[in-house]
């Protein structure tokens, strides 16, 4: 059976997704609407059908997949109105603004009978399913603390994206992202409390970065960092357990694990610093200690389409559910709330 899906927006994003869908058997795409000229001209010169409107888009009766890849602010709007005209539909990320946007998003999606999900296209990045699988079998014994954190010096991108009204800011553009994985490493277990520190060093209208602490009832400490104006980067990931420790650098870097062997130094070496020595920092000697990369774990992304078409056909659940996207979408603004009075939220989702 052959999809056929629509574009509504047709920015850099987009132009990913439809490269993208050219590799996929069972899904083509029809065409694209744009609101700027320069989109569509762009569109139109690589020999991909231009919709006359969003209306013209809308009404064709081939399509049964839309993705939504426009600013954030006109996400809800564009959705529900595909859902209303029998698409299934595809949402970049952010899926909205705000959470009671999502619930109407969602009783939309449960009223007309179609699925709504968003393209949160970093759960396939093989760093975080690396970590995951760290997790997972337990290769540090119990974990006490976890920091994920994107670093780049270049500020926000000159768009929309530095924009209020569209949606802009970090929390909503990469921490949408990070964030999302967060709660996928502790599935089921309840988020307590969240405190968080925003960042205008480029931009004052939205946040240009954040740091968060995440505290899970299962007593893990999670800090999660966006950065715009970092020029030396820290880690992509650094994980804490009882037994060792991992850590990887950046996108597409092997994982380290430094792992205690169960034996103890007797007599410990302190180090000699320049206003006197420490043995409680001294480090560990090679006979205490196993040092081993972990390969990373091997991902297509291409599994998200294969997901959305099993979904049309009724053969599978989506990856990204509701509830999954109303969670996030929560604890984002708890740490916009958190960023903007300088306390800490308690709340539990």
């Amino acid at each position: 059976m052959k999809h056929i899906l629509a574009m509504a927006g047709f920015g850099g994003m987009a132009g990913w997704h439809y490269d993208l869908i050219e590799k996929i058997d069972g899904l083509t795409v029809a065409g694209i609407w744009d609101v700027k000229p320069e989109r569509r001209e762009y569109a139109l010169s690589r020999n991909i059908h231009v919709y006359q409107s969003l209306e013209d888009l809308l009404a064709d009766q081939s399509v049964d997949l839309v993705l939504v890849a426009t600013p954030n602010d006109v996400h809800k709007s564009i959705a529900i109105q595909a859902m209303e005209a029998g698409k299934n539909v595809v949402s970049e990320k952010p899926v909205t603004l705000s959470s009671q946007d999502l619930r109407e998003m969602i009783e939309a999606s449960e009223r007309t009978g179609r699925f709504l999900t968003v393209h949160q296209n970093r759960r396939w990045d093989e760093d975080f399913l690396s970590v995951k699988k760290i997790l997972d079998e337990g290769r540090l014994g119990e974990i006490f603390r976890l920091e994920s954190r994107v670093h780049g010096s270049r500020g926000i991108p000159g768009d929309w994206r530095q924009e209020k009204e569209h949606g802009g800011g970090m929390v909503l553009d990469w921490g949408v992202h990070l964030l999302d994985q967060a709660l996928l490493l502790f599935p089921g277990v309840k988020l307590e409390t969240v405190y968080a520190t925003l960042t205008n060093v480029t931009n004052q209208l939205v946040d240009d970065g954040f740091t968060a602490d995440l505290g899970f009832a299962n007593g893990v400490h999670m800090l999660v960092e966006v950065g715009t104006s970092n020029f030396i980067s820290l880690p992509r990931w650094y994980v804490l357990g009882r037994d060792g420790t991992a850590m990887i650098e950046d996108w597409g870097r092997e994982v380290r694990i430094v792992r205690a062997l169960g034996t103890d130094e007797k007599d410990v070496v302190p180090v000699r610093t320049a206003a006197g020595l420490t043995k409680t920092m001294a480090p560990r000697t090679e006979e205490t200690i196993q040092q081993f990369p972990l390969p990373e774990v091997q991902s297509d992304v291409r599994d998200f389409y294969r997901n959305l078409i099993e979904a049309a056909e009724g053969r599978a659940e989506q990856i990204v559910k509701h509830r999954e996207i109303l969670r996030s979408m929560k604890l984002m603004e708890a740490i916009l709330l958190s960023g903007q009075s300088g306390e800490a939220v308690h709340w539990i989702i």
